[in-house]
C-alpha cells in the first residue's frame, strides 16, 4: 500500500504530506518550512498515486502536471531525503482519518508532520489539521503553514493547470519556479518533417497529462536515457497537424539544425519556453515549409537569450 523510505535512519524524520503535482512555489517553501523547523531530522514526503480524485471523482480528475518520476525527482531537487507514495485506492479512500495517520504516518516514526493549512485528509476528507494535531499528540508535533499567494490568490496547482492549457509559459514559470516540461517516449510520425527538411521527434499526448494549448513554441529536448545529455534548443508543435488533417495529437520537436539524430524508441523531455503561435491549417506544402523556416528562426531568437531549466 505505502512505498516505505529507502535506506531508513535512525533519526526521526519531518514528514510532510500533499499530492505535490507539479511541485511548484508553494510546494517548495512548505518543504522548507519543514526543514526549518526540524533543520536535524530528514525531511520525508508523503505524496499520493495516482490523483485522489481519479479515484473519487474520475469525470472530474485534473489534467496532470507531471507523471510520477518527475514529482519525485523535483520533490527530491527541494530537498527530500526520501518520498513514500500512497497508492492511493478506493480503500485508501474509504480510511478514516484515525486510519490513515495508523498506516501511513505512524511507521514513519514522524518527530513532526508539515502541512499545508488546508489540508484535508481520510474519508470524505473529514481529517482537519485540528484532527491531525489531536491523532498525533503524544506521538508527533503537527505544524499548518500557511499558503504561498502570488499576492492576489494562492499558488496552486490548478493556477498552473490554467497557464499551461493557455499556452502562458512565462505565467508557468512565474507560479512554479521552473518551466513545463513535458517527456515521453520518441514514437514514429508520419516521417513529413523528414521529406520537409525538419525532421521532428514526436511524442504522443497521453490521456490525463496537461499539455500546452495548440501551437508552436520554442524550447529545448533532452534525451532521458543518457547520465548528463545536451539539452538541444528546438522549434515546438502540439497539436494535429491540421494541415494535413490529422486527428491525433502529438508533441513534435525540431531540433534546431540538426538532421542526423535517430531517436526512435528514445525517452525524451521537451521543456517549453515560449509560445510562438496558435496552430495554423495551411493552405498546402509550401506556405507550410515557409512558416516552419519562420518559427525556426523565431525559436532561435527565444532562446538566445534564455537558459534551460531541468
Amino acid at each position: 500500500m505505502v512505498d516505505a523510505p529507502a535506506g531508513g535512519t535512525t533519526r526521526r524524520p519531518v514528514v510532510v504530506i500533499g499530492n505535490f503535482d507539479g511541485v511548484h512555489r508553494g510546494h517548495a517553501e512548505l518543504l522548507r518550512d519543514a526543514q526549518a523547523e526540524e533543520p536535524d531530522a530528514p525531511l520525508v514526503v508523503v505524496t499520493f498515486w495516482p490523483h485522489p480524485m481519479s479515484v473519487i471523482r474520475p469525470d472530474q480528475a485534473p489534467a496532470l502536471l507531471c507523471p510520477l518520476e518527475r514529482r519525485i525527482e523535483l520533490l527530491r531537487a527541494h530537498g527530500a531525503s526520501d518520498v513514500v507514495v500512497v497508492d492511493f485506492t478506493p480503500e485508501v479512500a474509504s480510511w478514516s482519518p484515525a486510519r490513515f495517520v495508523d498506516e501511513v504516518l505512524r511507521p514513519l516514526h514522524p518527530i513532526r508532520v508539515v502541512v499545508g493549512e488546508n489540508f484535508h485528509f481520510g474519508f470524505r476528507a473529514a481529517g482537519t489539521v485540528e484532527k491531525l494535531t489531536e491523532l498525533g499528540r503524544g506521538s508527533f508535533e503537527v505544524t499548518a503553514v500557511p499558503l504561498l499567494t502570488d499576492g492576489s490568490q494562492p499558488s496552486s496547482s490548478t493556477l498552473i493547470r490554467q497557464a499551461v492549457a493557455e499556452g502562458d509559459l512565462g505565467r508557468v514559470r512565474e507560479l512554479s519556479d521552473h518551466g513545463y516540461r513535458f517527456s515521453g517516449v520518441v514514437v514514429q510520425g508520419d516521417q513529413r518533417g523528414r521529406e520537409l527538411g525538419y525532421p521532428t521527434a514526436n511524442v504522443a499526448v497521453p490521456p490525463g497529462l496537461a499539455v500546452p494549448a495548440d501551437g508552436v513554441y520554442a524550447g529545448w529536448v533532452t534525451r532521458l536515457d543518457q547520465a548528463d545529455a545536451p539539452r538541444w534548443p528546438a522549434a515546438i508543435s502540439v497539436g494535429t497537424n491540421p494541415t494535413f488533417d490529422g486527428c491525433e495529437r502529438r508533441v513534435e520537436s525540431y531540433v534546431l539544425d540538426r538532421t542526423d539524430l535517430e531517436l526512435y524508441g528514445v525517452p525524451i523531455a521537451v521543456d517549453f519556453y515560449a509560445r510562438l503561435r496558435g496552430q495554423v491549417k495551411y493552405a498546402g506544402v509550401e506556405a507550410l515549409v515557409e512558416q516552419m523556416h519562420d518559427d525556426v528562426e523565431h525559436a532561435r531568437q527565444a532562446l538566445r537569450t534564455s537558459s534551460p531549466t531541468r
